[in-house]
């Protein structure tokens, strides 16, 4: 892990670090990072989704979501 010294707003990152239940600077900073990759991937996801609805896709989706729950559990093996 690197070091980066970084001019910080302390009011942004107290109440950063409230919503994200972090005590440390380090802590705040990394968390909400994450969570910034975290959004774009979700962001990724729904488009993604969305464009499969758009192309008609959805109700295939669907049964390919279920079947996949299906199998995890081992529901319709013979």
């Amino acid at each position: 892990m690197g070091v980066t010294n970084v001019d910080v707003d302390d009011d942004v990152l107290a109440e950063a670090a409230k919503l994200l239940g972090t005590t440390t600077k380090k802590d705040t900073i990394n968390t909400a990072l994450e969570e910034v990759i975290r959004r774009h991937h979700r962001r990724a996801a729904f488009q993604r989704l969305a464009e499969r609805g758009a192309r008609g896709e959805l109700e295939r989706t669907r049964r390919d979501w279920e079947a996949r729950k299906a199998a995890q559990h081992g529901e319709g093996a013979v």
